[in-house]
């Protein structure tokens, strides 16, 4: 039982490093282009020990999802957790996803938003998965939002679905062109969107003020 408990666990921890390259390698050179062939040569395994891990290539692809699906919890949901419900929280969940974006949690920027590009218009069990990661968020945003109103920390949001799909477009604005100009200026100019659009809401200055006092481009790049 011991011995079978062991490959168990090594097989676990085999198919965790292999899923963990797995996401790496799609943030950069996209989803729909990732397979068993690709992954095996990229993280220097036997292509039959990836096939063994997954079988087929949308096993692997919706498996990346999922690993790429915890980093990001791990992230920014997690450790935004340790504020109470309300606008602490949201400046947390705010500048922990700039933070993700930013350090190159993935190396090629948010693994989401260069997943989505591959699968938005190709229906599918891959694309439902990104597009349950993604609802996930904006609707997490959204139920903060709803505590912030109930809070009366945001006194004058009447709409919080719509406040989440704004910062989220910030966010991915940001994201984006950071990517592409290889600067870590576009974060600034998220912050003070966002930050700005929950004063306009009634959002106190000194919480907001956590949002918009990090100097992103003070922060060296990964790689830079």
């Amino acid at each position: 039982m011991d011995e079978i408990d062991g490959r168990r666990l090594r097989g676990d921890a085999s198919r965790r490093a292999v899923l963990s390259r797995a996401a790496d390698l799609a943030s950069v050179a996209g989803l729909d282009g990732l397979s068993i062939g690709r992954l095996a040569t990229d993280a220097a395994v036997s292509k039959s020990g990836v096939a063994t891990l997954f079988g087929s290539k949308e096993r692997l692809q919706l498996a990346t999802v999922e690993a790429a699906r915890q980093r990001f919890v791990t992230s920014v949901i997690e450790p935004a957790r340790a504020e109470p419900r309300g606008l602490g929280r949201i400046v947390a969940l705010l500048d922990n996803w700039i933070a993700y974006s930013r350090d190159r949690v993935f190396p090629g920027g948010c693994f989401f938003a260069a997943a989505a590009a591959d699968f938005d218009s190709k229906p599918g069990d891959v694309r439902d998965a990104l597009e349950r990661a993604l609802d996930d968020w904006s609707g997490y945003l959204a139920a903060s939002f709803r505590f912030a109103i109930e809070l009366g920390e945001l006194p004058a949001l009447h709409d919080p679905e719509q406040l989440a799909f704004e910062c989220t477009a910030l966010l991915d604005a940001a994201n984006t062109r950071s990517i592409m100009h290889g600067s870590n200026t576009p974060y600034r100019f998220a912050r003070i969107g966002v930050a700005d659009r929950l004063a306009s809401l009634g959002g106190s200055p000194d919480v907001i003020a956590r949002l918009r006092d990090v100097d992103d481009e003070a922060v060296a790049r990964p790689g830079g």
